[in-house]
């Protein structure tokens, strides 16, 4: 007989961002024979019909919307878990929910780090390194890193490194469109059928390095190469960048889209993709999913980016902050039809091996059972 574990996700997500898509991959590709799963949600979260749609119960809970903590919120957890008695809880940006499983009783409790960012000073030495190291292990039994750069984010705060697990994130290849399709596309942004496409796939926020992405377009244009740089997304510092690029006289070679409800149709046209991040990335989804049609990548030494591009094999990594790096890549790719053809094959091998949704899956899965036996198997 198969033992089922039952395993319930929280997700304090109203919207649909990078962890959102985590879980909504993991739905779609979990092990139905040997999990069973639920989800808890805020209420009202978008994520609800896409849960439902995969075929899902879904719990809505109070107090937690887009917060990681908030006290009606672990008291509603704490009701919810008692209740359903999982076997494991699986949280993400939801400290109320391990608070909550804590309390509640017997189910082990995983967490998932998303993102890298500079910790606090407090929280890397002395006493506020081992109190929070302390409150990590009372409060959960396993976590998984979606990179290595998010590990150490981790033991940086004194978490016990046999804890952590590192498991990249994975997503589906995505749909490569036909030759008449791209035009359509092409045409529907207004680039032209001759001009490259370089694109950055982020929401709009200083941290994610989108100036020098546009001081990087400035260069190649003085270089006579004929591109447009789009920019999909949204975020606080829209107006800002637009202003940045009409000063640099980047009217006709900037394009904003907002936000994009098929970004895969970008990602199909662009020639090459950039990710300028100085803070919070760790495994970029947009990143996986160029990989997964042969995109080549210009990335920042940053976090997990260069975890995920191998310089010079299946893209560049460069400095961060350092607009003219991302130039001198950028035209060193477009000029060079036979090393872009060469990088473009690199990136889907390193995506089939590494980085698809089925790999993630049954790294998670296999952890799932080190946590409940001590011992991993599939």
């Amino acid at each position: 007989m198969v033992y089922v574990i039952k395993l319930l996700h929280v997700i304090s997500d109203t919207n649909i961002g990078g962890a959102g898509k985590y879980l909504l991959t993991y739905l779609a590709n979990c092990n139905r024979e040997r999990f069973e799963v639920i989800v808890v949600v805020p209420q009202g979260s978008a994520l609800i019909r896409e849960i439902k749609d995969k075929g899902f119960d879904v719990i809505e809970a109070k107090g937690m919307s887009d917060k990681s903590v908030g006290a009606s919120a672990v008291f509603d957890l704490r009701k919810i878990i008692s209740r359903e008695k999982p076997d494991i809880v699986h949280t993400h940006a939801a400290l109320s929910a391990r608070i909550a499983a804590r309390l509640a009783g017997k189910s082990k409790i995983i967490y998932t780090r998303h993102s890298v960012f500079p910790q606090k000073a407090y929280l890397t030495k002395g006493i506020g390194k081992k109190i929070n190291g302390f409150a990590a292990s009372l409060l959960s039994d396993g976590i998984i890193a979606v990179a290595g750069a998010a590990k150490k984010n981790l033991t940086d705060t004194g978490i016990d490194e046999r804890k952590i697990r590192v498991i990249y994130n994975g997503v589906d290849s995505i749909e490569r469109l036909t030759e008449d399709e791209k035009q359509e596309v092409r045409r529907k942004l207004g680039i032209s059928p001759n001009e490259f496409v370089v694109a950055i796939i982020a929401r709009l926020e200083h941290v994610k390095g989108h100036r020098y992405f546009i001081e990087a377009a400035k260069a190649v244009k003085n270089a006579g190469i004929a591109a447009r740089f789009v920019i999909a997304g949204t975020g606080s510092c829209e107006g800002q960048l637009k202003q940045l690029a009409a000063d640099m006289g980047l009217g006709d070679t900037v394009l904003f889209t907002g936000f994009l409800k098929n970004v895969n149709e970008l990602e199909n046209i662009m020639d090459v993709q950039v990710n300028a991040s100085f803070g919070t990335e760790a495994a970029s989804l947009s990143l996986l999913e160029g990989m997964s049609i042969g995109k080549p990548a210009v990335v920042s030494d940053f976090g997990g980016n260069p975890e995920l591009i191998e310089d010079g094999v299946n893209g560049f990594v460069v400095p961060q902050k350092n607009s003219e790096a991302i130039a001198q890549k950028i035209i060193k790719l477009l000029t060079d039809e036979k090393l872009r053809n060469d990088i473009s094959n690199a990136a889907v091998q390193a995506f089939q091996s590494r980085f698809t949704s089925k790999i993630m899956t049954e790294n998670m899965e296999d952890f799932y059972y080190s946590i409940i036996e001590g011992k991993d198997e599939k």
